[in-house]
């Protein structure tokens, strides 16, 4: 019988995530970016395509930032033409944050050699290899959040 891929998986995704985290390091300081201003921009990416209205609150929240910090980073991105601000038509008190061109424009230049790299492995696998690779990514980002979930809300014992 074949011996468990299991703990192989795990140490290559151990691996792909410390790689990442180091492209990502190397990506801010070629570019001067934070790391923080990457994950906003990533945020927004995602509520954009979800179809999502970002405030300064929901940034806070996912990026677990103090309001200061907040503040901050969105004045940052302002002050780099990354974001425009402007207020909600319902709620003139609620400030809604929307990406630039020049936003998107820098997230491709900052991500697209990592998308060709990434892009050019994947295409070693057929439609039904990526499609079970998606799937697979899909539970393990959902069980990466759960385990972060359960460090900052343990369960009760």
């Amino acid at each position: 019988m074949a011996e468990n891929p299991q703990p192989e998986l795990m140490a290559l995704l151990q691996q792909f995530t410390v790689e990442t985290d180091r492209y990502v390091d190397a990506v801010s300081a070629r570019d001067s970016l934070y790391r923080t201003d990457l994950n906003a921009l990533g945020v927004m990416m995602g509520a954009a395509r979800a179809g999502m209205t970002v405030t300064p609150g929901m940034l806070r929240s996912e990026l677990h930032l103090s309001s200061p910090a907040t503040t901050a980073l969105v004045d940052r991105l302002d002050n780099a033409g990354h974001v425009k601000r402007s207020r909600s038509d319902i709620d003139r008190r609620q400030v809604h944050l929307e990406m630039t061109e020049k936003a998107m424009l820098t997230g491709g230049q900052l991500f697209a050699p990592l998308a060709r790299h990434i892009g050019g492995a994947l295409k070693n696998f057929s439609e039904e290899e990526q499609r079970l690779l998606a799937d697979m990514m899909r539970q393990i980002t959902a069980a990466t959040i759960a385990a972060r979930d359960d460090v900052v809300h343990p369960p009760a014992e």
